[in-house]
């Protein structure tokens, strides 16, 4: 039971700049659903909803039904892990994932999707630098007042 081969699709959905970091990077790719929660750190409970609701593509099964993910499965599950970072809802990584499989002609709206979701990081960045600004000035403040009191 072979996953699909891999299209010039794959290569483009990787997570630039993030060394995979597979347990079995000799191509023994193949990981019981227990495997994929301890190495990711989510449940099987959520890997077989990320299944149920579209945003995990196709997972091979054994003879005996038990799924079984490669090192494709877990780099998706990489970018989908950066997707949820920035906030983005499920029902668009659920869309984004339909659009990776209906392939190349979808780039454009693969792009608008992520630029939104990139403006959406970009003001939530500077909502807290904001913060953090107010922060540094409270901190600032106490430790100054902290001083002072310490010369009384």
């Amino acid at each position: 039971m072979e996953s699909t081969p891999p299209t010039p699709e794959d290569t483009v959905e990787r997570c630039a700049g993030a060394a995979p970091g597979h347990p079995r990077p000799d191509g023994q790719d193949r990981y019981t659903i227990s495997e994929v929660a301890a190495h990711t750190g989510l449940s099987a409970h959520t890997l077989r909803w990320y299944e149920r609701i579209g945003l995990m593509p196709h997972v091979d099964r054994s003879h005996t039904g038990q799924r079984r993910f490669t090192n494709r499965d877990l780099d998706w599950l990489s970018l989908v892990g950066k997707l949820r970072l920035t906030g983005m809802p499920v029902a668009d990584m659920v869309r984004y994932a339909e659009l990776v499989r209906q392939g190349e002609h979808t780039f454009e709206e693969r792009q608008e999707l992520l630029e939104q979701t990139r403006r959406d990081v970009l003001g939530r960045i500077a909502e807290l630098q904001g913060t953090l600004a107010v922060l540094n000035y409270k901190i600032d403040f106490y430790a100054g007042a902290r001083r002072a009191s310490e010369r009384a």
